[in-house]
């Protein structure tokens, strides 16, 4: 017997003496449906799968493997798309799809506490009857985890005005490597010391795993009305964006699309999108009666002096549901358009919009791979869609090579690799372009002071400085930005 099968054999043996013999899962046809999450273009079968149901049960689970040095990663819904959540081949896959329980909603308050395993969507339902909402709504939200929300940090069509999740989470529970129960933060709007609760959102499960989580809850707005803006022009469109902007009103809601993602939402939802138009922008403003009528009225003329060819407002809530219910689908619908795609997220600041686009587009002639845009304009987050067939031998690496072409672009006009889908593995050589090898090590300290051993989702999200050097030794700008001709930041 092979020294790898009895580590096996004896991990899964101490696991099952932890859970129930059907919440640990170590046969490849089982532990398959665990091989990726959302960029699929990465795939690894974990060595185990463990679905415990407490935390207690997290507790015996991180606390075993600790003192085994096994390392774990995480997992929600598994609807992440930077392969945040991709399996070890020598470590243990901890779902916590189990922990599905909304423990409390707070009206007083204005709070809700919930397991990691809610889905976002069932936050709203769920506070539905008492006038109250969860404001952050990833496209995905009718799938996705709260606790791989925090885990990215994500946002979502109405985090322009709202915030994304690290502006709406009051408090969390996290048990790290070694199984110790750390409660930071809570129902309450401040607390002493570090900021923790900011440092563990978007931490991609490399501090501790979430198993709790406390949000805040918004009243519903009395009135939310959305204008849907038709452009023959893509940059004129991205023009808008910042004019809206410009003029002192913040929407609840500002989305953009190019024609590919037009035409394919459309063909997939119906939901009388003009697929003629370059581009369209969403536009939604909400708030009292009077102040919407006022939005209403000025967004019209600031689109229409932007450029629009036509300008529709929807007539009532179940037209305004419609109109998003065509962006919420973008991503699936764009999945028609071709046997593969590629999803990049980056942000960038919002008067360089029209700029990135043009030069989105050159790019895609350069690499003769299709672009379907769909972008939170509002916020400056951008996400090119690139098509491309996985059969085809070496179009993979070239859509990768593209995809870093475009997070570097992100960069050189002074944004970010990622507006809310995390580094995972996708982005993490473009972490080496975007920081310094200092402030890296600073990365790795904080690392090392939740997890010395390294065991958490090891080898994500922070680059080791070697690995940036390697990096850098075959990267084209060899370590300098992209661009040259742009206007830097």
């Amino acid at each position: 017997m092979t020294t790898a099968v009895f580590y096996k054999q004896e991990l899964v043996a101490d696991l099952r003496r932890i859970l129930p013999a059907d919440a640990v899962l170590c046969d490849a046809e089982d532990t398959r449906p665990y091989e990726c999450d959302g960029l699929s273009a990465y795939r690894e079968l974990p060595l185990v799968v463990c679905l415990p149901q407490t935390i207690e049960q997290v507790q015996a689970v991180l606390h075993l493997c600790y003192n085994m040095q096994v390392p774990v990663v995480a997992r929600g819904a598994g609807t992440g798309l930077s392969g945040g959540a991709l399996p070890l081949k020598n470590g243990v896959l901890l779902s916590l799809a189990k922990f599905m329980r909304i423990l409390e909603i707070d009206t007083a308050n204005r709070v809700a506490r919930v397991q990691p395993g809610v889905r976002n969507l069932a936050i709203s339902q769920a506070a539905a009857p008492y006038g109250l909402y969860y404001a952050p709504d990833p496209s995905s939200q009718i799938a996705c985890t709260i606790g791989g929300n925090v885990a990215e940090n994500s946002g979502g069509v109405h985090c322009l005005k709202y915030g994304l999740t690290v502006h709406n989470v009051l408090g969390l529970k996290v048990l790290t490597m070694d199984g110790e129960l750390l409660e930071i933060g809570g129902a309450t709007l401040d607390s002493p010391g570090y900021d923790l609760l900011a440092l563990m959102t978007g931490s991609e499960g490399l501090l501790g795993v979430i198993v709790e989580v406390t949000v805040k809850l918004l009243p519903k707005p009395e009135r939310a009305q959305v204008i849907l803006a038709s452009f023959d022009d893509v940059v004129k469109a991205g023009a808008a964006v910042g004019d809206i902007i410009s003029a002192g009103i913040i929407p609840g809601g500002l989305e953009m699309m190019d024609n590919p993602a037009i035409r394919a939402a459309e063909a997939f939802v119906h939901a009388g999108y003009p697929v003629d138009a370059a581009a369209i922008l969403l536009c939604e403003l909400d708030g009292t009666n009077e102040e919407v009528s006022e939005q209403i009225l000025r967004v019209r003329e600031l689109l229409q002096a932007a450029g629009a060819t036509q300008v529709r407002t929807a007539s009532d809530d179940v037209e305004r549901l419609k109109f998003w219910a065509g962006r919420k689908a973008a991503f699936p619908a764009v999945g028609r358009l071709s046997p593969d795609y590629y999803c990049m997220d980056g942000t960038i600041p919002r008067k360089r919009l029209p700029e990135v686009l043009k030069r989105i587009a050159e790019l895609s002639v350069e690499y003769q791979l299709p672009v379907a845009n769909v972008f939170h304009a509002g916020d400056g987050n951008l996400h090119p869609l690139i098509l491309y067939d996985a059969n085809n031998p070496g179009e993979l690496e070239r859509t990768e090579e593209f995809g870093g072409k475009i997070l570097e672009l992100c960069i050189a006009v002074g944004g970010t690799i990622t507006g809310e889908h995390g580094v995972g593995v996708e982005k993490i050589g473009q972490m080496c372009v975007q920081f310094a090898p200092q402030e890296l090590a600073q990365f790795h300290a904080v690392k090392h002071a939740f997890d010395p051993q390294g065991l958490l989702n090891p080898g994500k999200a922070v680059p080791t400085l070697h690995r940036c050097a390697e990096f850098g030794a075959m990267h084209v700008h060899k370590g300098t930005l992209p661009f040259p001709d742009l206007e830097r930041f």
